[in-house]
């Protein structure tokens, strides 16, 4: 029987600690390989050998403590035992023990009794290993707070050091206090009967000495808590109030000599045997926490600052305003002033025509809908996104939107959802597709600039060499290649293409002990069997992008919306990635990201191999240059990116959208006014449809800044004042060579009525005849989607664009149908921008892209003078023609109204007869 019992604890252990270790040294294992074989095995080892030195020396140092405080219990344990045995027979439940408490066993109970809390301090220090070494390695900051004069670095990388020690050291003596507390109450159950606790002398002693210690390391805590107000939620605004600095700052140092005091009192207690004096101590402490420590801060801040809360809290407002400025960075921003004159003429839209060129009438969302109609080519092709970038297509800078054509192993048929399918066969996505921003066909489609697969491209420059997408943004599983099963790589009419990997990058996979590693490590028993797996074979693991470069670089933040690049004929991702912090001081924190943030780092991976790359943007951030001295040789600086890549950077839209959204409150640095928010702004709304509005998003655009010679990329968004509607500034921030994230902000006279997003789409919809037609679309089995308003500063006008996408209600397939132009009080909508600009300015106003025809029709001729324009092609305005041009513009447009008649094109017939009525009534005017 007792062997069974034997067997049965050691299978018992087997399974819950040797099977559970087994599998984390497996993981160990895995990841030690996979940094190894991505350039970053040195990385990987200083992070766990901190990580774990941290544990186990943690628990090390507690296990110490807690035997040293059990051993201290011996004599009193020890008499209470012998006390035990010699009346045991009055005491039969305590006799059943048996050996246990026998004194030579006690020893291991004690072992054990200090082992179990230690393993659970040292998880405590489980994943600190970046406090610690921030700490150990920390950067200057060159700021001094206001309030304790300390350089900021202070408060990022050694103070969150400091409150840790202080958490695990308190944790240490509360738990090693309750386990005295039940060693001693055992011993005297077993020893002493019913005698009380004052005749156990060794007890009382030991435990007013752990209390001393507490007390000692409570005043230590009194003092931290000082330099956590500099994060006080209280006042006004986040950091330090006049109540926190005239009443809680004394009130904690007041208890931290309170709390050395009582320390002092329990030594003396100890020393001189008076107890009751540890009482005293602790009762003077918990009094002063209450009185001083909560109640006289409350009575300051209701009673002195709230009647007078603006005069007491104007230093600290400043500091909350200068901080926070600093620490999102916004104190570099530049202010200009934008006087609206809106006097444009078609000569301005001419000389701004590298503007007007790369307007970005496509919106992301419903293109890729129509990506994915026209481009996925098979249902297991998949866009995850739309990116937006600019490239040099035969000589000219234009702005594109691009989408990678990823492979998407769950939309296989249920049929092929086999292992060989998911695992060797279907390995990679293939190629990208992109559109110019502002060409439309003649359907409302976009126009291809790289279309189908193979991958072919209407200009040289973007030739792509290796499309193969093996590593991209969906969830994608690991693969195997190189092995006997040729890999699919794209679909050639009836037939399909096959290929082979032709780099060496992942793991080995080849021998039975690396198959028999990994498909543990998977639990995919089917990778050990397979017989297709050859002595060259690759394994291919993290091939999500962002999952793959937060693996090798956890301490930073990695922007949500990687880009795709066409580099010399690659494909390479590149991701934004940003150190954050929670703990800049006086600074305004936002939800979800902290209270600091840098776009330090540029981060790229190759679609092919997996290659990371990680470039140093902000060489200036402390963050990242304590992780640069943390991991020697991790970051490259921006020099050694490739010009090819270098020229594809942008300022990231995450980044940009977290800045306005504290400029929108933070550009008021007056403290009356922003006590009062007399000018806080908001960032306006926009229609998508007739019941849904959405925050406008910043907008990437191709164009030339006021005051600018040339065009040049930007990130813009509008303001509108808080509760209004009129607009009231931009910002802009720029993209290009030297002038990279530089922000503008161009601010509108307050004393005018600068039309906001809003008050755009009230006009669009209170224009008679827009209004009908849109309202006439909705309800033919088709919907109408309004794209992104873009407000385009042109000289010292302000023109407002919206793309109008119909979608049929039977397919998913958005087309560019009409282009709606607002400058000043007309508002038009025609079916490409160029019709829309020569309604609004006349003959020559339109917006070409270099070397080419109009956005709809690219090469058609226009129409010349004394001639009438061809069907669907721009006129010169009514006012601007002679007699007889207004006389063969009615003739035509007569018979084109007939011709669309014939054909039931209903919506054609009413537009043409629009515009005869308008060419007869100024030719009525010219005759009179």
């Amino acid at each position: 029987m007792k062997q069974r019992r034997f067997r049965g604890a050691v299978f018992l252990a087997v399974i819950f600690f040797l099977l559970p270790l087994l599998s984390a040294l497996l993981r160990l294992y895995v990841e030690w390989r996979w940094f190894g074989s991505e350039g970053f095995g040195n990385f990987w080892l200083t992070r766990y050998a901190t990580d774990w030195g941290l544990v186990l020396g943690t628990g090390l140092l507690a296990f110490l403590f807690f035997y040293f405080n059990l051993r201290l219990t011996r004599d009193v344990v020890d008499k209470a035992l012998q006390y035990a045995w010699t009346t045991a027979e009055d005491h039969p439940r305590l006799f059943a023990l048996g050996d246990w408490l026998k004194p030579e066993k006690v020893r291991y109970i004690v072992l054990l009794l200090s082992l179990l809390p230690a393993l659970l301090v040292s998880q405590l220090a489980q994943n600190r290993w970046q406090t610690l070494l921030l700490a150990l390695q920390n950067e200057k900051f060159g700021i001094a707070d206001p309030l304790f004069q300390l350089d900021v670095g202070f408060y990022v990388f050694q103070l969150p050091l400091l409150q840790f020690i202080y958490g695990v050291v308190q944790f240490v003596l509360v738990v090693t206090a309750i386990m005295l507390v039940l060693v001693y109450q055992t011993a005297n159950i077993l020893g002493f009967g019913k005698v009380g606790w004052r005749d156990l002398p060794r007890a009382r002693f030991h435990l007013a000495g752990i209390g001393a210690l507490f007390f000692l390391i409570k005043a230590f805590g009194y003092r931290l808590d000082m330099y956590d107000l500099v994060y006080s939620p209280r006042g006004v605004v986040f950091g330090a109030s006049y109540t926190d600095v005239h009443a809680q700052l004394p009130a904690y140092q007041i208890l931290s000599v309170i709390a050395l005091i009582t320390a002092a009192m329990l030594v003396f207690a100890l020393v001189r045997r008076r107890i009751r004096w540890a009482a005293y101590g602790v009762g003077l402490l918990i009094s002063a926490s209450v009185l001083v420590g909560a109640v006289y801060p409350e009575l300051v801040q209701r009673f002195k600052v709230e009647p007078n809360e603006f005069v007491m809290e104007k230093p600290y407002i400043d500091m909350n305003i200068a901080f926070t400025r600093r620490a999102f960075d916004l104190d570099r921003i530049q202010i200009q002033p934008f006087a609206v004159k809106n006097d444009l003429s078609a000569a301005d839209i001419v000389a701004n025509s590298d503007t007007m060129a790369n307007v970005r009438l496509w919106d992301w969302r419903p293109l890729q809908q129509t990506y994915s109609q026209l481009q996925e080519i098979r249902l297991y092709y998949k866009f995850k996104g739309i990116d937006i970038d600019r490239y040099r297509i035969d000589g000219a800078e234009r702005q594109v939107m691009l989408a990678a054509r990823e492979l998407d192993t769950a939309a296989l048929p249920e049929t092929a959802q086999t292992w060989i399918n998911k695992r060797l066969l279907y390995t990679h996505g293939y190629g990208v597709a992109m559109s110019p921003v502002n060409e439309v066909s003649s359907e409302g489609l976009p126009k291809f600039f790289l279309k189908d697969i193979p991958p072919k491209p209407t200009s040289p420059s973007l030739a792509i060499t290796r499309p193969e997408i093996y590593f991209g943004e969906t969830e994608g599983d690991y693969v195997i290649v190189k092995t006997a099963t040729k890999e699919f790589d794209y679909p050639s009419g009836d037939d399909n293409v096959y290929t082979t990997y032709e780099e060496e990058a992942g793991l080995p996979v080849g021998s039975f002990m690396q198959k028999l590693v990994y498909a543990l490590y998977f639990g995919d028993m089917k990778l050990l069997l397979s017989s297709e797996i050859l002595p060259e074979s690759r394994l291919l693991m993290e091939r999500n992008i962002v999952d793959r470069l937060q693996k090798v670089a956890p301490f930073l933040r990695f922007d949500k919306d990687p880009y795709l690049v066409i580099q010399d004929g690659r494909l390479v991702w590149m991701a934004d990635a940003y150190t954050v912090s929670k703990a800049y001081p006086f600074s305004q924190p936002v939800s979800g990201m902290g209270n600091y943030i840098r776009n330090a780092v540029k981060a790229t991976v190759d679609a092919y191999t997996g290659r990371m790359t990680f470039y140093l943007s902000d060489p200036h951030d402390p963050i990242i240059r304590s992780y640069g001295a943390i991991f020697p040789g991790m970051f490259r600086p921006m020099e050694e990116m490739p010009s090819t890549l270098r020229d594809h950077i942008r300022y990231p839209e995450e980044l940009f959208q977290i800045q306005s959204r504290v400029y929108a409150t933070y550009h008021m640095e007056d403290t009356g006014v922003f006590y009062n928010k007399e000018d806080e702004w908001n960032i306006p709304t926009t229609r998508v449809s007739d019941k849904e509005q959405r925050e406008i998003e910043p907008y990437y655009t191709l164009m030339r800044l006021p005051g600018q010679a040339s065009p040049e990329y930007i990130l813009m968004i509008p303001f509108t004042p808080s509760k209004k509607q009129n607009m009231i500034a931009w910002m802009a921030v720029r993209n290009d060579g030297a002038n990279y994230g530089n922000i503008i902000v161009y601010t509108f006279p307050k004393q005018e009525l600068i039309y906001g997003p809003a008050q755009i789409e009230a006009r669009i919809d209170q224009d008679s005849e827009i209004s009908q037609k849109l309202t006439l679309w909705n309800q033919k089995g088709s919907s109408v989607i309004r794209g992104n308003l873009l407000v385009l500063p042109i000289k010292d006008s302000l023109l407002y664009i919206e793309p109008l996408f119909l979608q049929s209600e039977q397919g998913k397939l958005p087309a560019l149908r009409r282009v709606i132009v607002i400058f000043g009080e007309r508002v038009v909508m025609e079916e490409n921008l160029d019709t829309a600009l020569q309604r609004i300015f006349g003959q020559g106003a339109a917006a070409r892209p270099p070397g080419q025809g109009t956005a709809a029709q690219p090469g058609a001729p226009p129409a010349m003078p004394g001639q009438p324009a061809p069907p669907g092609q721009p006129a010169p305005a009514p006012a601007e023609q002679s007699v007889p041009e207004l006389a063969a513009r009615a003739r035509q447009l007569y018979d084109d109204a007939d011709a669309r008649l014939k054909a039931g094109d209903w919506n054609g017939y009413g537009e043409r007869l629009r515009e005869l009525r308008e060419t007869l009534e100024s030719l009525e005017k010219k005759t009179r």
